[in-house]
């Protein structure tokens, strides 16, 4: 391959991914009739709060850690 000719596969190479990656664009919002779809408790990030809150707490005091919620534990997970 000589120095002074572009590669050949790197303008299809970069319109491929531009369109990869505008394929994934959404277009239209949230329509009012989407949203109590969206709202339900399952599609929450955390479906369960009281579980993610014992998760957390049991994470941040084993690492000793601060974290989200409360201060940093020593590892005992007594705070």
């Amino acid at each position: 391959m000589r120095p002074d000719r572009p590669i050949r596969w790197l303008r299809p190479a970069l319109i491929l991914g531009a369109l990869v990656l505008l394929a994934g664009c959404a277009t239209t919002p949230v329509q009012p009739w989407e949203r109590g779809r969206l709202a339900r408790w399952d599609m929450r990030w955390d479906p369960d709060p009281l579980q993610a809150a014992m998760t957390n707490h049991a994470y941040f005091s084993k690492e000793g850690t601060s974290g989200e919620i409360g201060a940093a534990g020593g590892g005992c997970g007594c705070n």
